[in-house]
């Protein structure tokens, strides 16, 4: 990877850490303000780190929350931004914070909000049936161009290992936003809780000043 500069926790995650903290113990979980549930095992954030890096997508068959079976590759040959994470339904502490963050990038965008593809792979494809992303997803006000992918364990290892992502299970994972702000570019990775704003400052300057 190259390009690594480091950034103190952006203002609004900082925000709801200190939420968090005040409301329940240490370890234990709260509910965030849409209804979302978030753990203060994540309250004290680790420091947001930006780096820039290449990543080939693999050829896996996945499918998505609507139950289509998709070729993950097709999924990524946009000319949109593309948002990519990492998530599991039952998680109780990083995901719903990582997804919170996607519903904000897409509440900031407005209208424009379709300008922009998103994808969420789960890294606990036994467990995460179609069904379960799709309730997972409409917590997270979801829009149409935001999508939830499951599939075989093998293919979710292969996606996780393809962006740097596997960390031996599913409890051991850290927070991650990947972005690809256009085709051929190289991804800006997020390691650690970026805000809405640090995605959008990364969007092309047509969307973000839309």
């Amino acid at each position: 990877m190259r390009g690594v500069t480091f950034h103190a926790p952006t203002p609004g995650v900082a925000a709801l850490a200190l939420v968090l903290m005040t409301l329940v113990p240490a370890g234990g979980t709260a509910l965030a303000a849409d209804g979302t549930v978030a753990s203060t095992a994540t309250a004290a954030a680790p420091r947001l780190q930006r780096s820039l890096a290449h990543y080939v997508v693999p050829s896996v068959n996945m499918i998505r929350e609507d139950g289509k079976a998709v070729r993950l590759q097709d999924e990524f040959a946009d000319q949109r931004p593309i948002v990519l994470n990492f998530i599991y339904t039952s998680c109780n502490g990083i995901c719903p914070m990582l997804s919170q963050t996607l519903s904000m990038l897409q509440r900031s965008l407005g209208k424009d909000r379709d300008a922009v593809r998103i994808i969420s792979v789960s890294i606990d494809p036994e467990q995460d049936t179609p069904a379960r992303l799709t309730e997972y997803a409409n917590q997270f006000h979801a829009g149409p161009e935001w999508h939830h992918y499951t599939g075989t364990t093998q293919a979710s290892l292969q996606v996780q290992r393809a962006f740097n992502v596997y960390r031996g299970d599913k409890m051991s994972h850290t927070p991650v936003t990947l972005m690809r702000p256009a085709p051929g570019k190289d991804w800006v990775r997020f390691d650690g809780y970026a805000s809405a704003e640090d995605l959008l400052r990364e969007l092309p300057q047509p969307i973000a000043s839309r």
